[in-house]
């Protein structure tokens, strides 16, 4: 079984799944008077169909046991789905890229710092949230409407893999 690397979750290695939403070396710009900096656009809500609508959910997520066998990654193929913390803790990010099927050999991991929000591409490989505090609380922005949007693909007992936080 193939044990996953945890990386930390940066833009540049993020990419080809998706935003990292950040005010960390992001441009911003003064607004109300000078009082607030306005990061703007650190994520873009994308809906695939006419009609669909763009919406904000909180996720309450129970921690999984650890170290964790991954078995299954889903996918939304009608809309982009974003993570935001809303308790400061760091989470964990497990990914495929687009495709028909996750590719077991391609899935990465990584790890936020708390501060780090991130938005999934329409039709990205993950796995459902994972908390690494006993209880954590996600502003989640996603989108509804008509039609199928979560497909799921479970692994081979060949193709799984394991992920440790405490690596």
């Amino acid at each position: 079984m193939r044990t996953l690397t945890i990386e930390p979750l940066t833009q540049e290695a993020f990419a080809p799944f998706g935003d990292v939403i950040e005010t960390d070396g992001r441009d911003h710009f003064m607004i109300n008077n000078g009082s607030t900096r306005r990061y703007h656009q650190l994520a873009t809500v994308d809906t695939a169909e006419l009609g669909d609508k763009a919406i904000i959910s909180i996720f309450s997520a129970e921690a999984l046991e650890m170290p964790l066998t991954i078995r299954m990654l889903e996918r939304h193929p009608r809309g982009s789905q974003a993570f935001i913390p809303l308790l400061g803790n760091p989470f964990l990010i497990v990914v495929a890229p687009i495709g028909d099927e996750p590719v077991s050999g391609l899935v990465r991991a990584f790890r936020t710092n708390g501060r780090q929000g991130i938005n999934y591409h329409r039709g990205v490989w993950h796995h459902p949230v994972l908390t690494i505090e006993k209880r954590d609380d996600f502003l989640v922005v996603d989108r509804s409407g008509v039609g199928h949007n979560c497909d799921e693909h479970y692994f081979t007992e060949e193709q799984l893999m394991v992920l440790s936080p405490n690596q």
